[in-house]
Parts: C-alpha cells; structure tokens; sequence
C-alpha cells in the first residue's frame, strides 16, 4: 500500500514566505512509523513549490498512492481541501484523510461540507492513522467497507453524517515512537508535546493536553546526530517551552557537546522558566536565539491573554538571554480586546526596558480550539460556520466593534516603527558576559548580529538608523573579543563599500594569518587587490582555488586587467566589487 503525505500550501502568501513552507516535525513522525511498519511513504512539501492544485497531478500520476494523508494547520486549511478535490477527480479510489490541529477542531466542518474528505485524524495521529492504513489494506476495494468504530481518535461519515470516535489515549513515551531523521531529512524538530500554560489565542493546550511529555535526552540527541550527519547543522527546535524542564535541557546540551555536533540552533522559551545557568549551557551547546512570548507591555492586556508574566521578570530574561551570547527575541501581539492607544504605549516602554534584538508583531487572530474562540462563541461573536469561508483566522478587531482596521494597522506601524528607531542602540550596547571562556562565543554573537544590519533584514527597513554605523561597532567589538572569520570578513566588506581597499587589504591580510584557508577571506582580499592596482598578488589568490566558479571569473577579471598592460590602482569604488556576502 502506497501513502503520500502532503503539506499543503497556506491560502494567502506571505512577505517571508519560509515562516510557512516549513513542515511541521508531525508528518515526519507520521511517515516513520508507516515506514516501520513496511508501507511505502513519501513526503511531499506542497508549500515549498509554490502550492498550486493542479501542482499535484504530476505528483499522483507518478507516486499512484492508495492513500493521501493532509498535515493540516488553519492557515493551509483551504490548501488541503482544493488539493484533495484534485485527488478525487483524478482517481475517487484514493483515500483521503486530514489530520492536524486545523483538521482536530474542524472535524464537524470538514465532513460536512467537503465530500472529498474521507475521514480525519483527530489529535496525536501517529497511531490512529497507522491503523486507519491498515484497516484501508485489508479494505482495498471501492466497496465501501465501513469506517472501523474500534480505531479510536478519528472521525468519518456514518449514514452520511459527521461522527467520531473516542479520543485514543496520548503516547506516553514518546521515545517509543520510531526516530524519523532514520527516514527523512529536515530541520524543524521538537524534544516535547504538550504546554502547561493557557495562553487564550493557542490552541497547544487543548490539541496535545495540558500535561508536557518529553523525548529523553539521549533520544533528542540522537536525532539530531542523525540529522548532522546528513549535513543539517541548522535546527529550529519548536518546542512551546524548551526550558520547562531545566535539568533536561543541560543534560540535552551536554550530550550535544560531548558528539562533537557543531550545530547552530533556535529555541523557544517562555520568561519564568530561563536562568543564567541554563542559558549558558544552551549558548555553548550551540543555541543562537530564544523567542519568549512576551504580548503586550500592558499588564491587563497580558492577563486577558492569559500571560500574566510580571515585567521584572521579562526584563531578567531578556538581560540573562544577551548576557549569554544569544540573541533573545519578543514575540508582541496587538489588536486585542481592551488594545487603547495607551497600552500601545506601554508596549512600547516595555520594548525600551527590555532591550530585544529581534520583535515579531502579530494582529490577534481567533483561531478555532482556542479558548479565545470559544469566548467569542460564548458571547455571540462567532459561529463554526465563520469557518466555512475562505479565511484562515479571524481578526480579533472584525469581532470587537471598540477596535476598529484603521487603528489596528495604525498601532502596527507605530509599534513596528518604534522598535525599529530603538534597535542600533540596542545592539551597540549589550552587555555580555565578561568570562574568559565565553570570549570566542560573544565574538560570534557580535559579528552573527552585525551580518543582520550589514547584510540582513535591518539593512533594508529604512526605521533602522545607520545599519551599516551599527555593523561596523559590532564587527570591530567581535574582534576585540576573539578573531573571529565572520567580523574580518564583514567588516572588510564595509571598507570595501567605501572604497577603502587599503583598510580592507589591512584586515583580511590580518584574517588570512588566522584563517589560512578561507576561501571568502582570500577572495574578498584578491578584490582589494584589484583595486589598489596589485593584479599579480590578486590572480595568485583567485587561483588558489581552482574548483571555485567565483574565484574562476575574479581571475578571469583579473588576467584581463593584466593583459591590458600596467595598471593604475582603481578609483575608490570602482573595479571589482567585494565576494558574496553570504559566504561570510
């Protein structure tokens, strides 16, 4: 029996379209226990190739599953629907089955108004779907042979109408569940289910429990070993709260120091639940950043959410989080019930106090599962028809008539603005540990967050004041930590923007002595080269690397230079332009 999961496509694009093309790790978990079990499973990311429905035919047409399995979330809702009525219209035999949170909350919906949609996997689906599989290979004929009321967590058409079964208990040990980096490649991965807390606008709670269950440590690593070994040595861990269980957390990062795994990665973290001690670990282990969900700056705005984190505390967090090395990150909602232009203000304070280097601000959205929803149900707000439309969440503003659009938007920029301006004072003053065996580690820190304001996202949003004046602080505030490849190389490039190439000459040569074999040093200095006339000294850079298609058309540049006759050192700025800065 042939089974294809699919990740279907989110209905409206996104200005960082990566934020949602991304699987989540349950897919993965789903096809390694298929695969354990024997059954032909392949893993198709709709959302990564542009997601359009007829997307699919070539896909059906040459995998010919038995079954097809959607990883449903809200905002890919309506992406799994159209797909699945592609499915139908090129072969109604397939099964075809919706599991996810998106799926889990809209059972009722789904069955009742979407007749390509066979049945649905409610909650953790692992088990469930396994025996759904299994129930569909002994059943292998179009003859509607009855959806089995034994298989427990899922819902079907019974006489044509939606019906469900009774929850299947959750997996308490989660290491009991097959690895799947045994099967499939990825980066986004999570060491627990399930969150304690009770924020309103999430759904976790409800969809996994309140309880959190954990892979062991030694599990957690091995999957990650498994993965670096493919070469991923980048990981999102999407864990609601990494730190839940602190001593896991040094016991994980131990292990992950002791294989020698040269990963980088992100975390997830809540304020209550970090120490200095732990975020040190983390920092040496690898991690680079922490989002805390912080909200609002308004203490009865965080309440209302069900975040009633006390502003001392978020303050600590945030100072212990850049102390360390790592760059802590706030996750602001706004637009919520009881929002004034006065709790945008404190919002703002509150960014002021807490020095984040990097905010996400987000509009609240209603969701369905969450207890946001079931309030807006409650007072007569929404109905579960609203889900019938073509939307993927609901603007909380639509259902409170004291907010209006206008304003919301307008909160939004101010917000987003008012972050901005602050952000090169922010970075120009962290405050890191002045530990001798963190120095090579806040080198890092510094030259990673200048790359953000030299060449990343801050260099191009115009609120940001002097990007390149902030990389350059931060770049020379690494090397005053500990030679480090990233500032010589970023920093050299600023010099080169200017059409300082003897400066840049300066510091590369300097790089070159600690890193003999870098490539992007010795490219990036044969540029300098060119351009302060020394032709023969750049061609013998550009040939150390013969195998390098870049370093092939500098010296392509450069024997041209040369066969021109001698030459004069070029004007500042012009001639060759620096390497690609992503190799920095």
């Amino acid at each position: 029996m042939r089974v294809l999961l699919v990740y279907p496509p989110v209905l409206h694009e996104r200005v960082h379209q990566d934020e949602v093309a991304v699987p989540p790790l349950g897919i993965y978990s789903v096809g390694a226990v298929l695969r354990e079990q024997g059954y032909g499973v392949e893993i198709w990311n709709a959302a990564e190739t542009g997601g359009r429905p007829e997307s699919m035919e070539p896909v059906l047409r040459e995998m010919r599953p038995d079954v097809v399995g959607f990883s449903v979330l809200h905002a890919n809702r309506w992406g799994a629907v159209d797909m699945a009525r592609v499915v139908k219209r090129l072969d109604p035999r397939v099964r075809v089955v919706l599991g996810g949170i998106g799926a889990t909350f809209l059972w009722e919906q789904l069955l009742a108004h979407v007749p390509e949609v066979d049945g649905i996997v409610l909650g953790e689906g692992e088990l469930s779907f396994l025996d759904l599989v299994r129930h569909f290979e002994a059943h292998p004929g179009p003859g509607e042979a009855p959806w089995p009321e034994r298989i427990t967590g899922i819902a079907f058409r019974k006489e044509g109408r939606p019906v469900r079964t009774p929850d299947r208990p959750p997996v308490r040990d989660l290491d009991s569940l097959p690895n799947p980096a045994r099967y499939f490649t990825y980066r986004h991965l999570a060491s627990t289910r399930g969150c304690a807390q009770s924020c309103s606008f999430c759904g976790s709670p409800r969809f996994w429990g309140r309880s959190v269950r954990a892979l062991s440590p030694g599990r957690f690593v091995e999957e990650l070993e498994l993965l670096y070994g493919r070469g991923v040595s980048f990981f999102y861990v999407s864990d609601d709260t990494f730190t839940a269980d602190r001593d896991r957390v040094v016991e994980i990062c131990r292990r992950i120091l002791a294989r020698g795994l040269r990963i980088t990665w992100f975390a997830i973290a809540r304020v209550d639940h970090v120490d200095e001690g732990v975020l040190r670990w983390m920092r040496r282990a690898g991690c680079i950043q922490v989002s805390y969900g912080v909200e609002s700056g308004s203490e009865a705005v965080r309440r209302s959410l069900g975040k009633p984190l006390r502003p001392e505390r978020i303050q600590r967090a945030f100072a212990l989080t850049t102390r360390a090395g790592i760059l802590a990150r706030a996750y602001f909602i706004y637009g919520c019930p009881g929002e004034t232009d006065e709790t945008v203000r404190e919002t703002l304070e509150l960014i002021r106090d807490i020095r984040p280097l990097g905010a996400i601000f987000y509009i609240l959205e209603v969701f369905p599962g969450t207890a946001l929803c079931e309030r807006m149900e409650r007072a007569g707000r929404l109905s579960g028809a609203a889900w019938l439309d073509r939307i993927e969440g609901i603007p909380c503003f639509e259902l409170d008539p004291a907010i209006g659009r206008d304003q919301v938007l307008a909160w939004g920029r101010r917000l987003r603005d008012g972050f901005h301006r602050l952000l090169g004072g922010f970075a120009g003053g962290v405050t890191l540990s002045d530990d001798e065996e963190m120095r090579p580690l806040n080198a890092d820190f510094c030259s990673r967050l200048a790359m953000t304001f030299s060449h990343g996202d801050y260099a191009r949003i115009e609120a940001v004041p002097d990007p390149e004046g902030t990389a350059e602080t931060l770049f020379r505030r690494s090397l005053g930590y500990h030679p480090d490849h990233r500032a010589f190389l970023g920093l050299a490039v600023l010099h080169q923007k200017r059409g300082e190439h003897r400066e840049a000459a300066r510091l590369l040569e300097e790089g070159l002595e600690r890193f003999p074999e870098s490539e992007p040093l010795s490219l990036c200095l044969g540029v300098s080269f060119m351009n302060l006339g020394r032709l023969e000294e750049a061609l013998a850079l550009f040939e150390r690397f013969p195998g390098s298609r870049e370093a092939a058309g500098y010296a392509e540049r450069c024997r041209g230079r040369l066969e021109e006759g001698p030459a004069a050192p070029s004007r500042p700025g012009s001639g060759a332009g620096p390497p690609e800065s992503r190799r920095g």
